[in-house]
């Protein structure tokens, strides 16, 4: 039998996939149901957040806070803090470890933050709440740009 090669190159294995925290508010209810003119206004924020385990091994961590308004008052809130086990290993430059942490790994895990987020909703007793996907290539690219202005910024005003 033929011995098999070590694979080349980079290589990611997922570990684990696990919810760290939920919480879901409605501090409107029940008198929220009554009102028939339902438009709410929802705004998404997304974080980030990436801790080492070991040389090769990192927690990522998604968090997902919704909130919707109707008018001034706040009809819910709900976050999720989906989390991952992830192995990156034959990543020699720095940069694209940190490009894979930022952009697959969260990949990887919007789905499973975006279905617990919907259920939440909808337990709460209001509509499916369907989340669109998130690029976060280009929010990493966006952050990178931010960091070099930053940067610049600092820069000029130290001369």
């Amino acid at each position: 039998m033929p011995e098999q090669a070590a694979p080349q190159g980079p290589q990611i294995s997922l570990q684990k996939i696990y919810l760290k925290d939920a919480s879901f508010e409605s501090p409107k209810a029940p008198l929220i149901f009554q009102n028939n003119d339902w438009q709410p206004e929802v705004n998404l924020q997304v974080n980030t957040e990436t801790a080492p385990i070991d040389d090769n091994t990192f927690e990522v961590n998604l968090t997902l806070t919704a909130s919707a308004l109707q008018g001034e008052e706040t009809v819910y809130l709900v976050e999720i803090k989906q989390a991952g086990v992830f192995t990156l290993q034959g990543f020699e430059d720095k940069q694209q470890l940190q490009q894979v942490l930022a952009t697959f790994c969260p990949s990887n895990l919007f789905p499973y933050a975006r279905e617990a987020i919907s259920g939440l909703v909808e337990k709460g007793g209001f509509p499916q709440l369907l989340l669109q996907p998130i690029n976060f290539d280009a929010l990493y690219q966006q952050h990178l740009q931010k960091l070099q202005a930053t940067q610049q910024a600092d820069t000029e005003v130290a001369h």
